[in-house]
């Protein structure tokens, strides 16, 4: 056992410090310095004691010792100590005579003040707590490297392990059948493989690129909202579904033109029967979870289980789709649940009447997630036209999205607003890398300028179209085609789609958004040297017959029976994208496949 500031001699000879010297002058301060490096004549030898019982002094001592230990415990609270234990000797009671009179063996020992190893730990650890809560809080910059115990020395375990993000493959195809096997995160959003594919696609990012989920064995598909997970959508789909790329520009134009939207008859209070709310403030209402609008209207009701089609009187709340059993009472005790909207989807029938021979082809479904392949819980709806679906349809993601679908609206749109105008819309990289020349000096330069730029892609575009019309006019047959240049150069453009049917180009025009200004360029299938214009106007589809008319031996075409001519359909195209002209509308969209 060692003791604090005692001397070695003390240890192993303790039987030798029987008496000391009493007129010795040094005073008790001199007792207390470490190792007690003093002359041997300090200390003298009694030899008349040497027969003193050893055992009962070394016993006297432990009692001393345990004695000593508790008293110094109570003491260390108030006794301030060095650190080596030792007492302070600024501190300590001067005695009267300043001699040391003579003291028994456990008095003896007491001038050693043996201090225990653990209150001097403790001292020292309230000594540094006190230093530290004087100073300011600095907070850990790096939590995760310390132990649990806020230890500066790293743990065994305590580094974050670091887990690999989840990825998916997914299979996406095309309008033209092609596909592509795309490698996502579990966290990418619809619009984030939208734009991912956009960029891999080389295609014109104008924010009307969408994600659909196509279910073909039951005739059924939706575009996805942008903030809908991809991983988690394609957890609820079957074997045979899949996901398809294309464009969609009527998803948020509800927010643009809410009238075309929502029939004024449609469109009512919860509150009141025969109310109705004003269009200025209707995205509002809807909006606003507070509020209650409500869709209202007859419906064509499959019954679950059956063939066998009814009409009913229809209500949408945000609670869910309600039917009345009485009329057109609203009345709690008249309404029945039809559908939830929580745990919901709104698909568009796909030929509706040859798979669930619905009335007509307006219909629509609202299907559980929990439903994959099983057509016994869907809930098959039908309107009387077009424009009754679409509000029914729209009205649906309002109430069960609300402020999500205006996020995703505004998006874009703030992006948009950030990029200079001249740079709208926005393009991939490989079209952004591309840069303007001038080669008309010795020394070509890049153009720089914008405006200049755009007139010098005019310029360029006007001396390409003369030189084809001289072309034309010599007889001369392009290389690329027997025909000549004009009669096949807009085969390159993307809003012509070749030959196909009517009922097939009212399918492109009806998946890719029923917007005002959404068109496509067909052949004609009654004249083969005449094509057709179909254009979308207020949700209805209307076709447009352009003929070729020839003129001092040079082929023009024309929509308006030769008053207006075209040297080729681009430039036709150029023209009613700026001027209405005979048409209801001016050309805004162009129809679009693209191939992955």
């Amino acid at each position: 056992m060692a003791l604090a500031g005692c001397p070695d001699s003390f240890l192993h000879l303790p039987y030798r410090i029987d008496n000391v010297d009493q007129t010795s002058s040094h005073g008790r301060r001199d007792l207390v310095e470490p190792g007690f490096q003093e002359p041997s004549n300090r200390i003298s030898l009694n030899h008349q004691d040497d027969d003193v019982d050893l055992e009962a002094l070394v016993n006297d001592m432990n009692s001393s010792f345990e004695s000593l230990y508790s008293a110094c415990s109570m003491q260390s609270e108030t006794t301030p100590l060095l650190q080596n234990g030792q007492l302070n000797r600024t501190q300590l009671p001067s005695s009267g005579s300043g001699m040391l009179q003579p003291m028994s063996p456990r008095q003896k020992v007491q001038r050693s003040q043996p201090v225990r190893i653990m209150a001097v730990r403790r001292l020292q650890e309230e000594e540094q707590q006190f230093r530290t809560s004087s100073l300011p809080a600095i907070p850990n910059p790096f939590p995760e490297l310390c132990s649990p115990a806020s230890s500066p020395v790293l743990a065994p375990g305590s580094l974050p392990q670091g887990q690999p993000a989840s990825k998916h493959d997914v299979k996406v195809f095309s309008e033209d059948g092609t596909s592509k096997v795309v490698e996502i995160l579990a966290d990418m959003t619809a619009r984030d493989l939208c734009q991912l594919l956009v960029y891999k696609s080389h295609c014109v990012d104008d924010n009307s690129w969408t994600l659909v989920e196509h279910h073909p064995h039951l005739g059924l598909e939706r575009c996805l909202e942008d903030h809908e997970l991809i991983v988690q959508v394609e957890s609820t789909m079957g074997s045979e579904s899949k996901f398809l790329f294309r464009k969609n520009y009527a998803k948020y134009e509800f927010f643009k033109n809410p009238m075309n939207f929502f029939p004024e008859q449609m469109v009512a209070w919860c509150q009141q029967t025969n109310g109705s709310i004003p269009q200025s403030q209707l995205l509002q209402n809807f909006l606003n979870s507070s509020s209650c609008p409500e869709i209202q209207g007859f419906l064509h009701v499959k019954e679950l289980g059956r063939k066998s089609w009814k009409k009913l009187y229809v209500c949408l709340r945000r609670s869910g789709l309600y039917c009345s059993t009485k009329g057109t009472s609203k009345e709690p005790r008249h309404l029945q649940l039809l559908a939830d909207l929580e745990d919901s989807s709104i698909f568009s029938l796909i030929a509706g009447k040859k798979l669930y021979n619905a009335p007509a082809e307006y219909g629509f479904c609202i299907k559980p997630n929990r439903v994959r392949n099983e057509t016994k819980e869907l809930r098959l709806l039908c309107a009387e036209d077009e424009q009754s679906r679409t509000c029914w349809m729209t009205a649906f993601r309002l109430l069960k999205y609300g402020m999500l679908l205006y996020q995703n609206y505004r998006i874009p749109q703030q992006r948009k607003a950030m990029l200079p105008h001249f740079s709208t819309p926005v393009r991939s990289v490989s079209e952004n890398s591309l840069v303007a020349m001038d080669f008309s000096g010795q020394i070509g330069r890049v153009i720089e300028n914008p405006a200049e730029a755009q007139s010098a892609a005019l310029e360029e575009g006007h001396a390409w179209r003369k030189r084809s019309t001289r072309m034309n006019i010599l007889g001369s047959q392009s290389p690329l085609h027997p025909s000549t240049l004009s009669t096949v150069i807009h085969r390159t453009q993307h809003w012509f789609h070749g030959r196909i049917s009517r009922e097939e180009s009212h399918r492109i025009i009806k998946q890719q958004g029923l917007v005002d200004g959404l068109f496509l360029l067909r052949d004609s299938q009654s004249n083969p040297k005449a094509f057709v214009l179909t254009l979308c106007h207020h949700q209805k589809i209307k076709h447009f017959q352009i003929l070729p008319c020839e003129d001092d031996g040079q082929i023009f075409f024309s929509l308006d029976d030769g008053n207006t001519k075209f040297s080729d359909l681009i430039q036709l195209v150029e023209f009613y994208q700026l001027n209405k002209g005979v048409l209801p509308c001016k050309l805004k969209h162009h129809c679009i496949r693209v191939a992955l």
